[in-house]
């Protein structure tokens, strides 16, 4: 099985959907992974962009997954046309042709996030899923985005899918810690105890030690 995830900065995966994408190495699947941004001058110098790209290279190892950078400006997505932004992801998506898709919670206070969800499920409109042999698109939260964004209507995450990832938690924290330029010290939302304490919770929603939640945006079967 081909699995697809969509991230617009490179930690957002792993945050979001890290145990689950190590759950289907496991099983055999094939990971592709979709990287939106990259980060730019004079913003970021030069050598941390590079040490950035490392970390990425290092990452994408670790998966044992391709990954596809589109090469869009950090924090500008909203400035670019969505028509822009669905051209690569549909060229992917067609290529790779995933069965399952996971793409970041459409409701994150980031905007990055928003204008990425619009431009991937403007791309996932249910007529072409069959076509390109998609099953099931979810949505991941990513820490410090989703739980920073107003708890209101259509912003909220509300997960109804869960995946056990009891044995893939300290791989998942591993990978995290890749991220050196990403990760965050005690006790921010993006630090290793604040990873395993969501793990945890959405582990007790299922009675299991750890889990990742998503919301099931489209199945089709």
């Amino acid at each position: 099985m081909n699995v697809l995830a969509i991230s617009a900065h490179p930690d957002d995966e792993t945050l979001g959907c890290g145990g689950t994408l190590l759950k289907h190495r496991a099983a055999g699947d094939r990971l592709y992974w979709i990287i939106a941004t990259i980060c730019h001058e004079p913003q970021w110098s030069a050598p941390l962009i590079e040490r950035k790209a490392a970390e990425v290279e290092r990452v994408a190892k670790a998966y044992g997954a391709e990954r596809f950078k589109l090469g869009f400006p950090n924090a500008r997505l909203d400035t670019i046309p969505t028509g822009e932004l669905m051209k690569p992801i549909e060229r992917i998506v067609s290529d790779v042709k995933p069965e399952v898709v996971y793409v970041l919670h459409g409701g994150d206070i980031h905007t990055d996030h928003h204008a990425l969800f619009d431009a991937t499920m403007s791309v996932l409109k249910p007529f072409y899923m069959s076509k390109r042999g998609i099953r099931r698109v979810l949505g991941y939260e990513t820490l410090s985005s989703t739980d920073a964004a107003p708890q209101r209507g259509e912003r909220m995450f509300m997960p109804n899918v869960y995946s056990e990832i009891s044995p893939y938690l300290e791989g998942k924290l591993d990978i995290m810690r890749l991220y050196e330029s990403e990760i965050h010290e005690e006790p921010m939302p993006r630090s290793p105890s604040a990873i395993r304490a969501l793990a945890r919770f959405r582990g007790a929603t299922i009675s299991t030690e750890y889990a990742e939640a998503f919301t099931l945006i489209r199945e089709v079967f």
